[in-house]
């Protein structure tokens, strides 16, 4: 019989993951100045330890102002490049596929960290002006975003493509673009954020350009032979906000570049207002399945997947070709292991775990 195809390995280009799941990319907010720590090591090293196929480090800031909170790792000083190495090996040591989330958070940056609050940071309390395509808060009462120039963006976009170069030279095999949750690439395709009458507004193509640029910039950096991820909201849930029909097109062009390899399709964040009919196990799946069927691209389902049966379903129903774990694997990092056990497999894990793995 042949293993379950949440254990069969997969191939994105030259890469090879040992089975099909994929640890999301989870802020731990624990950074100083974007430069992590020993915290961040033992963290995704666990999670590889514990079988995981690809193990992707947490949203990775292209500049200081482009952080969500003073805690969020970065990318964008040469300081950071020990750590952010020290990261991909330990994540390949223990047998996974070192994967990292570019990013830039856009309005929502300037932002306590969960647990002291989450809420915006007011300038006079050290918190700094977050930059966005129009001059719209992420929540009321927040600092009123600056509106980015034409040459602005341009700087952006070539901070997307340093980033990338240093997460190569990190010795990372997987970058994703974040382009969902409200943050600056989202925050672009959304017409409930991006008022813009120039070339980087108005239509579906025009609100599209930060993005696609962004892409290609990343290529510049990002060698042919390696994956390259997208993540977005595949809906806003917020009326006049972007549809799962949007989200399609995007993709479609998206692949159409071939510079992209796999949709990670999540949902949401772009407006304070947004109401999710349904908080149900694997809700957001029917978005990567639209994706994966509709546009011809590979994509991830994420949300609220915790139980192997329904991971090796969707696998199985062709609704994604790998499956992204977030609280679940957070709680447990050798949910792996659990998972082979119940699929009735031997899980891939380092030998000084095999006794768990039995």
């Amino acid at each position: 019989m042949p293993a379950p195809l949440l254990f069969q390995p997969i191939s994105f280009r030259s890469v090879t993951a040992r089975n099909r799941i994929v640890v999301a990319p989870m802020c731990q907010y624990s950074a100083t100045d974007g430069l992590g720590s020993d915290w961040h090591v033992q963290n995704l090293g666990a999670k590889a330890a514990g079988g995981a196929g690809i193990v992707m480090a947490e949203a990775t800031h292209v500049s200081a102002i482009g952080r969500i909170t003073p805690g969020c790792l970065g990318a964008y000083a040469p300081e950071h490049q020990a750590l952010l190495a020290r990261l991909a090996n330990v994540i390949t040591m223990c047998g996974a596929v070192p994967a990292i989330q570019i990013a830039h958070a856009g309005r929502k940056a300037s932002s306590h960290r969960p647990w002291e609050s989450g809420k915006p940071i007011p300038l006079d309390q050290g918190g700094w002006t977050p930059v966005a395509p129009s001059a719209l808060p992420a929540l009321p009462g927040a600092t009123v975003p600056h509106a980015l120039s034409a040459n602005e963006i341009t700087e952006i976009v070539g901070q997307f493509a340093a980033s990338a170069r240093m997460a190569r030279e990190a010795g990372f095999k997987i970058a994703e673009v974040h382009a969902a949750h409200g943050y600056l690439g989202h925050s672009f395709l959304s017409p409930v954020s991006n008022q813009r009458n120039d070339v980087y507004g108005g239509d579906l193509n025009g609100r599209s350009r930060f993005l696609m640029e962004v892409i290609e910039a990343i290529r510049g950096e990002w060698p042919s032979d390696l994956p390259l991820w997208v993540r977005l909201s595949c809906s806003d849930w917020t009326p006049g906000g972007l549809t799962i029909e949007d989200t399609v097109a995007v993709s479609r062009n998206l692949a159409a570049t071939g510079l992209v390899d796999l949709i990670d399709c999540s949902s949401g964040g772009v407006s304070h207002e947004q109401k999710i009919p349904s908080l149900h196990p694997g809700y957001q799946v029917p978005f990567a399945d639209a994706i994966r069927n509709q546009a011809g691209i590979a994509t991830g389902a994420v949300g609220l997947i915790t139980e192997p049966t329904h991971a090796e379903e969707i696998l199985g129903n062709g609704r994604a070709d790998v499956v992204l774990l977030a609280r679940g694997i957070l709680a447990d990092p050798a949910w792996p292991i659990r998972a082979a056990k119940t699929l009735g497999v031997k899980p891939e894990v380092p030998p000084q775990y095999l006794r768990a793995a039995l």
